[in-house]
């Protein structure tokens, strides 16, 4: 069983839960493309088998959630998991005024990591220093917000912005949470998420845990499974006949009138539809040269 496989994840359950009911299910290699907090949920696209391969091509893609955001009240993950820590009255914020913080939060920005994620710090995960009570200087990184709008707005003392964001990989969605309440004049944190896309990939397309559990026998769980070039449908695709794919199979560059014009990583398939390599492509002359990076055999 070799392609991808896109899981609805539900709250409650880590991805490496779903990872790990898959490879039981069906006794197959497995392994996730991005994680999901235990208490969101949402779309997880897990690659199998020799398609595992892949995972590296899906990660750098950016992702969609909506995500729910109470504001006026902290918590010490900035999550629904954590402890609340502060608590004030922002019924004074409208609907406007979220539009416009979004807004301003739109672009290329700067978050801080969480004080409970899993990145490492001196080699400890900075959620065991959090738990430990450690106080510990929080490394910032780069994401551009692509889009951040405002879906739904409840007002009250703790009013929900319900907000759809497309995002770099990386963003920690909880962050942003934060981010907006501090724009506001007030707290805020992030009381729900749902993935909803990664890449090309979409959440209405994905399998529950149970639907995938009532498939009877290999023939109808393969055919739940996306094949590998549609894995990579964000990638500039080249098609090449036989003699071609013999050289790129071999590891040996191939030059082309048509390489979709793009330079960078590119997905080479062959005319019968099989994904032969990930290859990096770069233009020379009026032509184009593929350079095999990652070549792949499907029987092995």
């Amino acid at each position: 069983m070799h392609g991808g496989l896109l899981v609805v994840k539900p709250p409650g359950m880590t991805s490496h839960d779903v990872v790990d009911f898959v490879r039981k299910l069906w006794a197959v290699k497995a392994g996730h493309t991005g994680t999901l907090d235990p208490a969101a949920a949402g779309l997880l696209v897990l690659c199998l088998g020799a398609a595992t391969r892949l995972s590296e091509y899906l990660v750098d893609c950016d992702k969609v959630y909506r995500a729910e955001i109470t504001l006026g009240l902290a918590t010490t993950t900035a999550d629904a998991e954590g402890q609340l820590t502060a608590q004030q009255d922002a019924g004074r914020v409208t609907a406007e005024q979220v539009e416009e913080a979004l807004a301003a939060l739109t672009g290329p920005l700067e978050i801080a990591v969480p004080a409970h994620s899993a990145v490492s710090r001196n080699g400890t995960r900075l959620y065991k220093r959090a738990r430990r009570g450690e106080a510990v200087e929080l490394p910032t990184r780069q994401v551009a917000i692509h889009r951040w709008e405002l879906i739904e707005f409840a007002e009250g003392k703790h009013p929900t912005a319900l907000t759809e964001v497309q995002c770099s990989k990386g963003t920690y969605v909880r962050s942003l949470a934060e981010l907006l309440g501090n724009r506001l004049g007030t707290s805020g944190y992030l009381s729900f998420l749902l993935r909803t896309q990664i890449g090309p990939h979409h959440l209405e397309d994905a399998w529950t845990l149970e639907r995938l559990a009532a498939l009877d026998g290999c023939d109808a769980a393969q055919a739940v499974l996306i094949n590998p070039p549609k894995m990579l449908a964000h990638m500039p695709r080249v098609v090449v006949d036989q003699a071609a794919a013999e050289r790129l199979r071999d590891g040996n560059a191939h030059e082309t009138e048509h390489a979709d014009g793009q330079a960078g990583l590119a997905a080479v398939v062959t005319r019968g539809g099989s994904l032969l390599c990930v290859a990096e492509s770069r233009q020379v002359g009026n032509r184009w040269r593929l350079q095999p990076r990652k070549v792949f055999h499907w029987d092995a």
